[in-house]
Parts: structure tokens; C-alpha cells; sequence
């Protein structure tokens, strides 16, 4: 899943994309390097992000979801957690519903389910901009298990086929250091859903804690947590570096997938 920000305060690309042919050109070049779908999001969720309006992003994701789908033929997914941005996008051709509120926003729940269109439900506790204030968990996994099930419950309850739900653990959202840690390291865990995992830790902070990189130099962690990722289930693998994230998924399933030879 290559990752396409329209927005002028994401914290990595923030302001490279918001213009149509730039983005086109962005995930034109992303879909050559092998990504299978597009993430378009018009609202950035870093921490302390602000929200913004309904018509703004409005204004910057549908117009990106109809050239993509029109002009690229690409698989697009929307990073969105508002009900009309969902109703929309799916109207201008989206495949995918990706929601790091876990349809928890007004009308969220309706319009995913009258889209008819596959849904990410992401663990996050609060909200972006008070998110890592000070996250407390006594079991992180256990918990951000708990949550999740009770979106699957809440989706299945609003008409959501089961089959059409995705998982996401929530990398780098409410989670301190040590949170990210254990999670990743108990990740198998989330197979117990028996739902595909989707999991985002492209360039994130974590990184910069851990390594002490800045945001443009940690391809390296972001590579390690994804094949780290894919051991313990990952389906879906969301990235801004596309081609090294692809060769590093491929070589980890090439050896998972390696037979003893007679």
C-alpha cells in the first residue's frame, strides 16, 4: 500500500502532493514500483495533528480518488474517517475504506456500510492531537485485541460483512515506545481475529527513538519492522518507500514460503 498524502502537514511528505499532477505522478511512479494499491489521505493523523473540515477534505481527496481510479486504474484506498468522505469517495470509484478512528465518528458506521466497500478498523486511543499525551495500557496487546473486537462486533451489528473487514494494530498511535515494542513483538497474536492485518510503521517516530534518525533516514527501521511485521502475519504492508518496502516483503515471503527440497 503506497501511501499518498494530500495534505500540507503530514509529517513526512506534508505539502509534496496536495496538487493534482504531482500526486498523479506520485502514485503513477509508486504503482511501477510495485504497489497494489494507493492510501490517499486528506487529513494528517500525525501526533498533534489538527482536524479539519468536512469540505476541506472533501476538496482534497475526491477529486485525487477520480483521477487516480480514471486515469491510473489504480486500487485506491482512502485514509478517511468522515461519513461523507467515505460516501464520496466511494461514489468516485474508492476500493477501500481505511479509518484510524475505527468508524467511531458520526455516521461512519452507516456510510461504510452503505459503500458496500472493504473497511480498516485501526486501534487508536483519543484523537490525534492529544493522542500521545500519555498512554497507559496494563497489556497493550491484550487491549488493542479487545478494541478491535468490539469494532468487528459494532460493524457486524451495522450490516458490515465480516469478509469485508481488515485489521490494523495502530503503530505509532497512543502507544509510547515500549507500547510499539511489545506489540510488534507479540503480533501473531492479532491472527487469532482471522482477519487480514494491515500494518503502517513507515517512517515513524518510533524509529527516531529507537535509532535516533531523522524523518528522511529511517528506511532502514521501517524495513526491519515490516519484514518483522510480515513473520507474524501482516497482509498488507502501508509505505512511502515503495520499491525497498516490495523487495524486502518479497524476500521475506520468498523465504516463509521456501519447501525443503528431497
Amino acid at each position: 500500500m503506497g501511501i499518498l498524502n494530500v495534505t500540507p502537514d503530514s509529517f513526512s511528505d506534508g505539502g509534496r502532493f496536495t496538487e493534482r499532477d504531482a500526486a498523479l505522478r506520485q502514485a503513477e511512479q509508486m504503482l511501477k514500483d510495485g504497489a497494489a494499491l494507493i492510501d490517499v489521505g486528506g487529513e494528517s493523523t500525525r501526533p498533534g495533528a489538527a482536524p479539519v473540515s468536512e469540505q476541506e477534505e472533501l476538496d482534497r481527496v475526491v477529486p485525487i480518488v477520480e483521477a487516480l481510479n480514471q486515469e491510473l486504474g489504480a486500487l485506491v484506498s482512502v485514509d478517511t474517517s468522515t461519513a461523507v468522505v467515505i460516501r464520496d469517495s466511494a461514489a468516485a470509484g474508492a476500493g477501500l475504506i481505511n479509518d484510524v478512528r475505527a468508524l467511531r465518528r458520526p455516521g461512519a458506521l452507516a456510510a461504510a456500510a452503505e459503500s458496500t466497500l472493504p473497511v480498516c478498523l485501526m486501534h487508536m486511543q483519543g484523537e490525534p492531537g492529544n493522542m500521545q499525551d500519555n498512554p497507559q495500557y496494563d497489556d497493550v496487546t491484550a487491549e488493542v485485541i479487545t478494541f478491535l473486537l468490539a469494532r468487528i462486533d459494532a460493524c457486524l451489528a451495522a450490516g458490515i460483512a465480516r469478509d469485508s473487514l481488515l485489521v490494523d494494530p495502530g503503530f505509532g498511535f497512543a502507544k509510547s515506545v515500549n507500547h510499539n515494542l511489545q506489540l510488534m513483538k507479540e503480533m501473531s497474536a492479532l491472527r487469532g481475529l482471522n482477519l487480514p492485518i494491515l500494518i503502517g510503521v513507515s517512517r515513524k517516530s518510533l524509529f527516531g527513538k529507537v535509532l535516533g534518525r531523522d524523518v528522511n533516514e529511517r528506511l532502514s527501521g521501517s524495513l526491519a519492522a515490516a519484514v518483522m511485521c510480515v513473520e507474524r502475519g501482516a497482509k498488507i504492508v502501508r509505505a512511502h518507500d515503495v520499491q525497498e518496502t516490495v523487495d524486502a516483503v518479497r524476500f521475506a515471503h520468498a523465504v516463509l514460503e521456501a519447501h525443503k527440497e528431497s
